[in-house]
């Protein structure tokens, strides 16, 4: 069977498919070991897994939009209109209070995190028939990711998306886990007995989409539901979903193109131009936490500036631009165009 490999199977093992299954070894070998981290060393697990990896696998997105020759001029309401709508929009949800603001925000990343799962998943299942399997698929990636996020807006977990009591009020709602929890595991089952049947009939398997679609239901169910730990969460989360967002971005927009589609950023096509692109991404997501920490939250390290409340309302929706325009362009740039008859 011909394996749908985004680029080959050594480098989507590696940096696509293996992220939530080493990441969970690592954390059943090393466990007591990683939670005492999180009391002893917080600023570098900090600055590894949310600055260098979930910030700036954000900023990897200038790779396929606004750094594409082009690319700018092609779609300017786009490229342009998103940003001034993301601070737009911050500025207005900051009016209802800073918990509604990071509230909605924090919804709006969720779906990005569930939909990047279908997408991958997506990928993989691109030479296969859209049939009764392929909607099993679908089913399975949305339960392996929104059961998980359905059970921790009802019960009160250990670790935050972005603040406290981010999601407090959907606790208010009937008790709906008893329900979930058997129509999760109902799926569960189906996607593995078709997965098996199919294998079984077929002789063949697809394997980057049964190791994506594996590795969501583990790295969602033990981050979120299973380990209840603030650290163990974000590692597996962040890991799980920036890591093979960079990489999909560098094979996809650099490795796979010719130069003369590069133009100025075939120089990233090297084998050292790989470690320029990463530290391109790294460098802005360190500038931006440290916009973060020095005007807004001080917890890290701090220069003493102060920041009046008043501009918060403003300087907060400003700082969010980033990730949020991340947020809304990814449900754009990677639509296909539809082909004309």
């Amino acid at each position: 069977m011909r394996q749908p490999w985004i680029h080959n199977a050594k480098t989507d093992w590696w940096f696509i498919l293996s992220p939530p299954f080493l990441v969970l070894l690592i954390i059943f070998l090393f466990q007591k070991q990683i939670q005492g981290l999180e009391n002893h060393y917080s600023f570098y697990t900090w600055l590894f897994l949310i600055v260098f990896v979930d910030v700036a696998h954000v900023y990897s997105t200038l790779f396929k939009t606004y750094f594409v020759k082009g690319e700018v001029q092609k779609n300017k309401l786009l490229y342009l209109g998103i940003p001034a709508i993301s601070w737009i929009l911050g500025i207005v949800l900051f009016q209802f209070g800073s918990l509604t603001f990071w509230s909605v925000l924090a919804l709006v990343a969720v779906f990005h995190f569930i939909r990047q799962q279908y997408g991958f998943m997506r990928i993989y299942a691109r030479f296969e028939p859209n049939n009764w399997s392929k909607k099993i698929d679908e089913v399975a990636v949305y339960t392996a990711t929104i059961y998980p996020m359905l059970y921790w807006f009802k019960t009160p977990r250990a670790f935050t998306w972005f603040v406290d009591n981010e999601f407090v009020w959907l606790q208010n709602l009937p008790n709906y886990i008893p329900l979930i929890t058997i129509v999760y595991f109902t799926i569960l089952t189906i996607w593995l007995i078709k997965t098996a049947f199919e294998a079984f009939k077929t002789k063949k398997i697809n394997i980057p989409k049964t190791a994506l679609i594996t590795g969501t239901f583990l790295s969602w169910y033990f981050g979120i539901i299973y380990f209840n730990n603030d650290l163990l969460f974000t590692f597996l989360n962040v890991v799980s979903h920036g890591i093979p967002y960079i990489a999909l971005i560098y094979i996809r927009e650099i490795k796979q193109k010719e130069k003369h589609q590069l133009n100025w950023m075939q120089i990233f096509k090297s084998f050292s131009g790989i470690f320029l692109f990463v530290g391109i991404i790294l460098g802005f997501a360190f500038l931006e936490e440290f916009l973060w920490e020095t005007l807004v939250w001080n917890e890290h390290f701090s220069l003493n500036v102060i920041v009046s409340e008043k501009l918060f309302q403003f300087l907060i929706p400003l700082l969010v631009v980033p990730q949020l325009t991340h947020y809304l362009l990814d449900g754009f740039i990677w639509r296909k165009p539809k082909k004309v008859s």
